[in-house]
């Protein structure tokens, strides 16, 4: 079965991004197919998207980069240099497993397709 997970680590602080905003889109959906705080371990509770839910196509992850670190006690300008990550990515096979996480500090991400 198919499903589309992420993570996020917090590379100021050393560790997971818990309480991190993130939201799933699909694209040219209005809304987002899903809004997610993360959890302790900077990943969601489950899959993002998983079995008949996994369509291929292009979707987009949008992370609260600035608000989660603001919420850290770190202080950003106004603007912040990063405030929403926004990933966008395709899905060509929904057999398979995607995960998208992210690597992240106020100034810099990184990310890849992980396992």
């Amino acid at each position: 079965m198919g499903q589309l997970t992420t993570h996020v680590l917090d590379t100021m602080h050393g560790c997971p991004a818990a309480g991190m905003a993130v939201s799933l889109w699909r694209e040219g959906e209005a809304a987002p197919l899903r809004a997610l705080t993360l959890n302790a371990d900077g990943r969601a509770d489950g899959p993002l998207l998983a079995g008949a839910a996994l369509q291929p196509g292009r979707y987009r992850l949008q992370f609260g980069v600035a608000a989660y670190f603001r919420a850290r006690g770190v202080v950003l300008p106004e603007p912040p240099f990063l405030d929403e990550v926004v990933l966008a990515f395709g899905i060509a096979d929904a057999t398979a497993h995607y995960h998208v996480p992210l690597l992240a500090s106020p100034w810099a991400y990184s990310t890849y397709r992980g396992s």
